[in-house]
């Protein structure tokens, strides 16, 4: 039987969905054949029965393949077309509201909600200004956009939280930095005055860097 198999080559060829599902089964099962079918199963949109019919080298080459690509840098991507919409990424980060900060920081570091994270972060472009810019819908939660964003291209959606683990974790390290010059807060950690407000700081400091160490896991 003669199998016709679509390879993707690039990561826009592949949706946000189908990497959600491959990393739910992943999550949890360590077995690299099985994981090797699933990917050709998920990525190429083939039946797992099938698979068992193409050559065990045959396999490998395409799971190389598709490895490759994610090994790749991963950019921010301005806009996208989706459906025929073009989607924008929100314009200026320091103008997001309240609803956008909160349902983001709910949904960006949980790879079963991120088609909700990306709906934050990109919204369809009502108006186009000079030199490039952009104007984009009102933020009214995820709802509207949610599922759409399913569908989203994977280099889009990876793009997109790279950019922020990266920015999440230079605040952290600016902000460690900062706490460790500054003299009152040394003061404190070395001579021990107000003993409950020191502990709260020595807290606080180990607090963000495990923090910044859970997000440099999360980026890999």
């Amino acid at each position: 039987m003669k199998l016709e198999i679509t390879i993707p080559t690039k990561l826009n060829e592949i949706k946000l969905s189908q990497y959600q599902a491959f990393l739910k089964i992943a999550k949890d099962n360590e077995d690299s054949e099985f994981l090797h079918q699933k990917m050709v199963q998920i990525f190429c949109g083939i039946d797992l029965k099938d698979i068992a019919n193409i050559k065990y080298k045959d396999v490998n080459d395409i799971t190389a393949s598709l490895g490759e690509m994610f090994n790749q840098e991963h950019k921010l991507i301005q806009r996208f077309k989706l459906g025929g919409t073009e989607f924008g990424f929100i314009p200026n980060l320091e103008d997001m509201t309240f609803g956008e900060y909160t349902d983001l920081d709910t949904y960006i570091t949980d790879w079963d909600m991120m088609h909700r994270a990306i709906a934050v972060l990109y919204r369809p472009i009502k108006k186009n200004g000079l030199n490039g810019t952009y104007e984009i819908e009102d933020y009214n939660g995820t709802v509207t956009y949610g599922d759409v964003m399913k569908h989203a291209p994977l280099d889009v959606c990876l793009g997109a939280t790279v950019f922020f683990y990266r920015l999440g974790n230079a605040l952290l390290n600016a902000t460690i930095a900062y706490l460790e010059k500054d003299p009152e807060v040394q003061n404190i950690l070395l001579q021990g005055n107000s003993g409950k407000d020191g502990d709260g700081i020595v807290q606080s400091m180990l607090l963000l860097k495990e923090t910044l160490r859970d997000l440099t896991k999360l980026q890999d």
